[in-house]
């Protein structure tokens, strides 16, 4: 795969489970069948959920099969680790040294792998994250590189072009992603590589459990204008991807005959009936025909050769009939192609992809045309529109959960047109947008240590989508940082991961990189910041100050938003989506917009200051300046912070309010990355409130200044400093206030969700509250003393030192 021309300088390298777009822009709300509460740690999902609560204990996989333990040999003493020569081009995920705090203590030794790879993780916790063993051996974690080891290295693709072009096309299949010379040596790479040797088990054990199961039924979720059958296609696709994966690698018809079964199911071919024979994949809501218009190209592609010329010819009409003629009428008709017309979003890449990768599967066999006029309009679109997803920070334009669906969808179109055309940079989509190549650092700076920053819409499931995405970035961009990174992670087991890792990649992602970073577009402005990249007991603290408009409606009023995990805890987190059903939740961004009259939606909601009760303004357009003594992570799991380490954040947020005269927020941490201080100068013309939304039981002492939050067995203290009189903490219920104008409907219920508040009067007040996590053996009454008042215009890396 062609590594482009990425300049490792230019980016400074930056989970939760991924959820899916229901909706458009300004066009009705489309129902998430997860609308009720749920517990992140059980489901695994972000959706319309209470902050998670970590569980006690190791969970496995739990989507996507055994856990890379399976693998690793723990040894006293790793001899065979390789050695890698540090690439010419080297991640961008490049960071430095650092004091002893709350990041875990040398443990165990070693961890390696087959053929002497080394191979990190040892679990994964009840997040889903890995877990690494804690060790400072040095020797066992190298710097991020692409080796050149040929045991492990695809052979060239044959198929070159001197000029690419989207109608001269590879002429053998599969033609889509995984060609023909790569499936050849998979197998071979699968005894080499530890790594693909798991996914492989994995994907023949989730082809097995489809397998045996019936085929996807026609279920409606909500309206069909609405959410429609997504959820059956998103699951048929993921259903034909394995069963061709596992035909392809075996030669057994089984896997090949259940796929037929499946698609000649949802083609209607069958006694049971399956959708309206006009639109039967749902064109109202044309994320449904897009996903399921992939599945089928995947199908028709991948097991070609083992299609009857009638079977083959059947898939095709199929993909004509129910597809590629509505994606026709869509570029043109653009109140039904609306996601065409300058759309950024997921929208436009999950429906350009779908088409383009249908258009290529049976561009040849197609008697009709359509496929050649779907790629004239596709492409172009997708690199006018899709790529521009990711704002010029690197950071995906919605939310950091649509990240998955959008970047997952860009990925697959990217990859289709170089394999069948031999376009490396997909005809633009890969170079068009220069920002493109840091994308994968916003994913791995938005995970904390229990989640994402998840700020506005999540969405409910996205069967068919993971964040192998970054497997495809790094091959591309040269980035083996989010190669590795992302093969670490819960969701990697899926037939793209086959094609899209390099078996030649090896390092410890973390190495070098560094632990804060700021995205400064003041479109989605934000920053994250932690103590660690290997220990999920650490600290992390995100903050975001951005513009509100133009986020496909997946926003939140949140200017000042912020979480924080530690102890393994997320002590202060995000509600969510709600009902992606209720009446104009999507209407409009506009100030008056029903959807800000929702709980998780308005302000009040949020992790922020209100103000005279007030939704912020729609117009807020904050300002964000961000320090760091600038602490990357060396190679060992131990990460040791230097005297003084600290980042911070600050924000005007005056544009934001109503009756205001300066309104700043700033956030750091102190005494060495131990502690955290959050810290708002505040000068109003009314009263205002600062809120806090935890999952922790709250207890204030008596004379209201301090705050002992206790979840999940583990403890965290919130001291107001210098409280003038009359600033208490106070608690309340995750509900609207009573003054606040109703929403269509009834807010969803947020059970185990305390706020936790403090009010402050007009006029000029600052509010300074420190969070000190209680960790084991920690003496914090030693810590130093953080009364002193620094105003945020002078803070600095040394200002609290």
């Amino acid at each position: 795969m062609d590594r482009g021309s990425y300049d490792s300088t230019s980016i400074p390298l930056n989970q939760a489970r991924f959820q899916p777009d229901y909706s458009g822009p300004n066009t009705p709300g489309n129902k998430s069948p997860y609308d009720g509460p749920s517990n992140f740690a059980e489901s695994g999902y972000y959706g319309s959920a209470p902050i998670p609560q970590k569980k006690k204990g190791v969970s496995p996989w739990i989507k996507f099969g055994l856990p890379i333990l399976v693998v690793v040999i723990v040894a006293a003493v790793v001899a065979g680790v390789v050695a890698s020569r540090k690439s010419n081009k080297s991640s961008a995920i490049s960071n430095t040294p650092g004091s002893p705090s709350p990041n875990g203590s040398p443990a165990g030794p070693g961890v390696t792998g087959l053929d002497g790879l080394a191979v990190f993780p040892v679990a994964t916790d009840s997040y889903e994250l890995p877990v690494y063993p804690q060790t400072t051996n040095t020797a066992l974690f190298t710097v991020p590189t692409f080796t050149t080891n040929p045991k492990l290295t695809y052979p060239a693709d044959p198929f070159q072009p001197a000029n690419p072009s989207p109608t001269q096309l590879r002429q053998d299949h599969p033609r889509l992603i995984a060609p023909a010379y790569k499936w050849a040596v998979l197998p071979e790479l699968v005894q080499q590589d530890p790594y693909l040797s798991e996914w492989n088990a994995t994907i023949f054990g989730n082809a097995t459990d489809y397998f045996n199961s019936p085929p996807v039924p026609y279920v409606v979720d909500g309206a069909l204008t609405k959410s429609g059958i997504l959820d059956p296609c998103r699951q048929v696709k993921e259903r034909i991807k394995a069963w061709a994966y596992a035909y392809r690698m075996t030669n057994d018809s089984r896997w090949a005959e259940r796929a037929w079964t499946e698609l000649e199911t949802v083609a209607g071919n069958t006694s049971t009936s399956w959708g309206p024979d006009v639109d039967r994949w749902n064109s109202l809501h044309f994320l449904d025909t897009a996903e399921m218009t992939a599945a089928f190209a995947i199908g028709y592609d991948w097991l070609f050769d083992y299609w009857s010329v009638e079977r083959r010819t059947a898939i095709m009409w199929s993909i004509i009939t129910y597809g590629l003629n509505f994606g026709n009428q869509a570029y043109t008709d653009l109140s039904f192609g609306w996601w065409s017309n300058n759309i950024t979003g997921n929208w436009n890449c999950v429906c350009n992809s779908g088409l383009t990768m249908g258009a290529l599967a049976i561009f040849d066999e197609d008697p009709t045309g359509v496929s050649q006029a779907i790629l004239a309009k596709s492409i172009p679109n997708a690199v006018q529109n899709c790529i521009f997803g990711v704002s010029e920070d690197g950071s995906w334009s919605e939310t950091a959960n649509y990240w998955y669906f959008g970047t997952d969808a860009m990925a697959e179109m990217a990859s289709s047109l170089q394999t069948a055309t031999g376009s490396q940079d997909a005809f633009g989509m890969l170079s068009t947008n220069p920002s493109l190549n840091e994308t994968g650092a916003f994913h791995i700076y938005i995970q904390g240590m229990t989640s994402l920053f998840n700020y506005g819409d999540h969405g409910p499931n996205k069967y068919s989508t993971t964040s192998n995405a970054n497997l495809f970035f790094g091959g591309y961009f040269n980035i083996p940082a989010y190669q590795l990174h992302q093969r670490d992670q819960q969701d990697s087991a899926e037939p793209t991961a086959m094609f899209w890792y390099e078996p030649t990649v090896s390092g410890a992602w973390w190495d070098n990189l560094a632990l804060d970073h700021y995205f400064p577009d003041p479109f989605d402005s934000w920053f994250s910041a932690r103590t660690t990249w290997t220990n999920n007991n650490g600290l992390y603290i995100a903050m975001k100050a951005s513009q509100a408009l133009n986020h496909q409606t997946h926003g939140d009023l949140d200017c000042g938003d912020f979480v924080i995990d530690a102890l393994g805890q997320r002590w202060a987190g995000e509600l969510g989506s709600a009902d992606y059903d209720s009446p104009d939740y999507f209407s409009s961004e506009a100030q008056n917009s029903p959807r800000w009259t929702y709980y998780r939606k308005m302000t009040e909601g949020q992790n922020t200051l209100l103000i005279n009760a007030e939704n912020q303004l729609v117009t807020a357009n904050p300002t964000t300046t961000f320090g760091t003594t600038g602490d990357q992570q060396g190679s060992s799991t131990v990460n040791q912070l230097a005297k003084g380490s600290t980042a911070f954040f600050v924000a005007d947020m005056t544009t934001a309010y109503n009756n205001s005269n300066s309104v700043k927020r700033g956030i750091r941490f102190v005494n060495d990355r131990q502690q955290i201080l959050l810290q708002d100068e505040i000068n109003v013309g009314t009263l205002g409130q600062w809120r806090m939304h935890t999952n922790a039981t709250v207890s204030i002492d008596s004379s209201g200044t301090t705050a002992t939050l206790s979840l999940g067995g583990q403890k965290m203290t919130v001291q107001i400093l210098n409280a003038s009189q009359g600033t208490v903490f106070g608690t309340s219920a995750a509900v609207r206030l009573p003054t606040d104008p109703p929403p269509p409907v009834p807010d969803q219920p947020n059970p185990g969700v305390t706020v936790l508040t403090i009010d402050f009067p007009a006029g000029v007040t600052t509010l300074e509250v420190l969070f000190t996590p209680q960790y084991p053996n920690v003496d914090t009454s030693s810590f130093p003393d953080q009364s002193t008042v620094v105003p945020l215009a002078q803070w600095s890396t040394t200002s609290h030192s």
